[in-house]
């Protein structure tokens, strides 16, 4: 499908559309943090009705875009140097590398910081080290969050599998199957947050869709699941920058 432009203000938005799967639905619209606007289309949708869904949320586009901008001029590129902070469930905590040749190359925490051993100082080599540690503690996490949070989904009668994938513009998805497919760096994020990535997955068990019977759900397994979103969607650059 192809992109649409809708202008609010001075500004000129580009909009890429996509598919939706959907028989019926209304038109999903998302900004991402990098500024992509994105929306996701049922079949058969008139350019005008697609057009007339942009114009109406033209104004919480264009903020979101703002606050996304805002985001980005905050945000300092790694260097993987001792005295950086790095996220780990929602707390920051202080990079300390450490050069020793004669140790295996590991990161562990300790004492609040993040301790990454090389042989040899790389930033790209302390980069690697950072990411598979990260991804060894979303396993775990991900997989204890799920088991406390499963017995709210009554729907689920079964516990789903998880997978990993580093995604630039999405937490999580569900597969028509239900498989959940979570994005590693979510763990820097809190325990509230990806309970909340968590239980928006397991919703679309039930209900594929964005539809009114979803949020329904949402609204009974995690009231005040908004305000949840919006904090994490406010930290999103932040989390998933240089990774």
């Amino acid at each position: 499908m192809k992109a649409l432009r809708i202008v609010y203000g001075d500004e000129v938005i580009v909009v890429q559309c996509v598919p939706r799967q959907v028989v019926k639905g209304r038109v999903l619209i998302k900004v991402h943090p990098d500024c992509r606007v994105v929306a996701s289309v049922p079949p058969e949708t008139p350019e005008h009705e697609v057009l007339s869904a942009l114009k109406k949320r033209g104004r919480w586009i264009y903020q979101q875009l703002r606050d996304f901008r805002e985001q980005q001029t905050h945000i300092v590129p790694r260097q993987y140097l001792s005295g950086e902070s790095h996220y780990y469930l929602g707390k920051q905590y202080q990079l300390k590398v450490t050069e020793d040749a004669t140790v295996p190359q590991r990161v562990k925490m300790l004492r609040g910081r993040l301790e990454v051993t090389v042989r040899h100082k790389s930033a790209e080599k302390i980069k690697v080290l950072l990411a598979e540690w990260y991804r060894e503690r979303a396993r775990d996490v991900f997989q204890r969050r799920l088991d406390l949070l499963i017995p709210q989904t009554l729907w689920v009668s079964e516990r789903p599998p998880i997978r990993l994938r580093a995604m630039q513009t999405q937490w999580g998805n569900c597969s028509a199957k239900g498989c959940l497919t979570l994005n590693p760096w979510l763990v820097k994020a809190s325990t509230e947050c990806i309970d909340y990535v968590l239980l928006h997955e397991l919703c679309h068990v039930a209900e594929h869709n964005h539809s009114e019977e979803f949020y329904r759900l949402m609204g009974q397994v995690m009231p005040g699941w908004e305000r949840v979103k919006k904090r994490l969607d406010g930290m999103a650059g932040m989390l998933l920058a240089d990774m």
